[in-house]
């Protein structure tokens, strides 16, 4: 495919000061493709398993040294070929997801962070986090991420029910879950458990449940997703049987309550965290701050004076590796219309419970305030938001009712 490029006089923006800047670095393999999962992930080895998902804990659980070795040269010489789009900004988070970035080797991180460092200003409180999945863990290794500088991390748990794992087609068991918990606790002092509810079959008292089994372990965030089908998906093509959305909705009710109880600030639509502890990475995304992603499939979104530029990479991973290789990262890329804009920033900024401030709007966007007038009077009238000089926010309305909150906003 052809890279893309728009560009017309309609196009340009009026920034005043250029967001924050994060890094993302994609790693696509999976040791085996969950069956609700539509990120870019590719399993290590085998054919697509058409299911049923038995428990696999034995398979191989990290990367093959050469392509280890491949991929991180790709992801070095992809880094380089960015850097005039972000030269001398300040990097403040990084983000290893996937994937399961866990299957890397301590010492391919450590490779990737003294790149990073070498290259990019990071900054010296920079949230580093890595993605991990229960069944790559190994004590050894993950002492080996946090020396290698990740500060954060994150656990995909889903469930610790084992006839839930089995339906996600998890590759691990309860026990495991549990065990991975306590090597995350030990390890790091910032870490986020991730788990999901609206499964097959799973009444409130499961779902409530697996948040118990969760705060037993303290971690500092929690993220609590609706489990939600998506095209090209096995579950997509085999649709298993789920709650309905009263019975969904009145799981998310508990599980909010829940953790409030617990002391957990509920920030963001799925997002849970102890005071002062929320992802500053997602918080940057949700805030509509730039991202250089670097990997198979990711995807940026670099501001400059003028305008919004958005890239992707290539998929596939051999031809991520083979097109980097040959100076050719970037699959698409497009500068955001004007049009586009608003859309873009409210479908990230009202996720966040609290809402933004409206300067905000205007610095990451470059647009004035009233370029959105009608849709915030149409949003208001509805009972979806509430505002004044200074903030929007989601009512509890426009938090349950999220995507009739963004059609307004939708040209």
């Amino acid at each position: 495919m052809q890279i893309q490029k728009l560009s017309s006089p309609a196009t340009t923006v009026a920034l005043s000061v250029l967001p924050p800047l994060a890094l993302y670095v994609h790693i696509p393999w999976c040791v085996r493709k969950c069956p609700y999962c539509d990120f870019n992930s590719h399993e290590l080895k085998g054919p697509p398993h058409p299911g049923p998902f038995p428990l696999e804990a034995e398979r191989e659980k990290s990367l093959d040294q050469k392509l280890e070795a491949q991929y991180v040269r790709a992801l070095v010489a992809d880094l380089d070929a960015a850097l005039p789009l972000i030269w001398g900004r300040p990097v403040r988070t990084i983000f290893f997801g996937g994937g399961t970035p866990s299957l890397l080797s301590a010492q391919a991180v450590d490779e990737l962070l003294s790149a990073i460092r070498a290259r990019l200003t990071l900054m010296p409180d920079a949230e580093i986090t890595l993605e991990a999945n229960p069944g790559t863990f190994e004590a050894s290794r993950f002492a080996g991420f946090r020396a290698a500088g990740v500060n954060r991390l994150s656990v995909g748990i889903q469930s610790f029910d084992p006839s839930h794992l089995k339906a996600l087609g998890r590759i691990h068991d309860d026990a495991q879950a549990r065990a991975a918990l306590e090597i995350a606790r030990t390890t790091f002092d910032n870490f986020n458990l991730d788990l999901m509810y609206g499964l097959p079959g799973q009444t409130i008292g499961q779902a409530l449940a697996d948040i118990e089994a969760g705060l037993a372990f303290s971690p500092t965030h929690l993220s609590a997703y609706h489990l939600t089908i998506e095209p090209n998906t096995f579950f997509h093509r085999h649709p298993p049987k789920l709650p309905d959305d009263e019975a969904s909705a009145d799981m998310q009710e508990a599980i909010e309550q829940r953790l409030a109880q617990a002391g957990y600030v509920h920030y963001e639509t799925s997002a849970f965290a102890l005071p002062e502890r929320q992802a500053r990475h997602n918080l940057n995304y949700w805030m509509f701050g730039d991202y250089l992603g670097i990997g198979a499939g990711a995807h940026s979104k670099i501001s400059f004076p003028g305008r919004v530029l958005r890239q992707m990479r290539w998929k596939q991973p051999r031809e991520y590796m083979e097109k980097t290789n040959a100076g050719t990262a970037i699959q698409q890329e497009n500068q955001v219309g004007v049009n586009e804009l608003p859309f873009e920033f409210m479908m990230n900024a009202l996720r966040l419970v609290d809402g933004i401030e409206l300067r905000i709007f205007e610095e990451r966007t470059g647009l004035p305030l009233h370029r959105i007038a009608r849709e915030l009077k149409e949003a208001e009238s509805k009972g979806l938001i509430e505002r004044d000089h200074l903030r929007l926010r989601p009512t509890l309305k426009g938090q349950r009712f999220l995507n009739d909150l963004l059609q307004v906003f939708l040209v």
